[in-house]
């Protein structure tokens, strides 16, 4: 479901009450201990960190409250669309993304109160100077509240030396990331422990789910019965049921 119609919901029931029980808890700690070196108690190493965890929980409570839109009914949403799958009698996965981008911004134009499109930008990661203007667009994008980008080869479908290439990476602005990681994810040691987690599993089962979609649209396509058309579809679901880290 769109973020925007399921945001309210979840920000009450799974980070309100952290962001809550944070700030109450790190504020009063803080308080306490400021009073305590007031009075020459040697605790400012200790009230140093738990500052810094104030200003983290702080940051934690911006973070979800930003990305939550007013929201009453289906006149308050807006589809951003990025790829064009399929029409009738063909899957268009043997177009490049720059066609794909090119037919959405020509649907968005038909109805712009319902569609929206989305902004792209095509580099050559040869070129420094391209790079360095994308990460800069990138970084006004995140600042000004986006969640971030996602990152695709130019190819729908790219193969590389070990076969086939991720077809998408998010690449989420940092305090998005608060969310996913938690209020101090950023500080000296944690970031450190996330670059070590495990994502061979995810990375796997994405290229998997991946060239079962592509399947399911062919057979769809090619009109097949409905039940060859699910083999695909019920692939992907019982890998989505398997549990991986969500963090990931």
């Amino acid at each position: 479901m769109p973020w925007s119609m399921k945001a309210g919901a979840l920000v009450r029931g799974q980070y309100a009450s952290v962001g809550s029980a944070a700030n109450s808890g790190l504020s009063a700690l803080d308080a306490a201990l400021q009073a305590a070196i007031a009075r020459g108690v040697d605790v400012k190493d200790l009230g140093a960190r738990v500052s810094q965890r104030v200003e983290d929980a702080a940051s934690y409570r911006e973070a979800y409250n930003r990305y939550v839109h007013p929201f009453e009914g289906i006149a308050d949403l807006k589809i951003a669309p990025f790829h064009l799958l399929a029409s009738e009698g063909q899957v268009h996965s043997d177009k490049d993304h720059l066609w794909h981008m090119g037919m959405a911004h020509r649907l968005c134009a038909a109805d712009a109160n319902l569609l929206l499109a989305t902004e792209y930008r095509a580099l050559d990661l040869d070129d420094p100077a391209q790079v360095q203007e994308a990460i800069e667009w990138w970084e006004v994008i995140t600042a000004k509240g986006g969640e971030g980008m996602v990152v695709k080869p130019l190819d729908f479908i790219a193969r590389g030396r070990r076969g086939l290439l991720q077809p998408a990476i998010k690449c989420r602005g940092r305090e998005y990331l608060r969310i996913i990681y938690g209020p101090h994810y950023d500080r000296p040691g944690n970031i450190e422990r996330l670059k070590k987690r495990g994502l061979g599993q995810k990375r796997s089962m994405a290229l998997r789910e991946f060239a079962l979609g592509i399947e399911a649209l062919k057979r769809f396509v090619d009109h097949a019965p409905l039940t060859r058309v699910h083999q695909c579809v019920f692939g992907v679901l019982a890998m989505e049921s398997e549990p991986v880290d969500p963090r990931l």
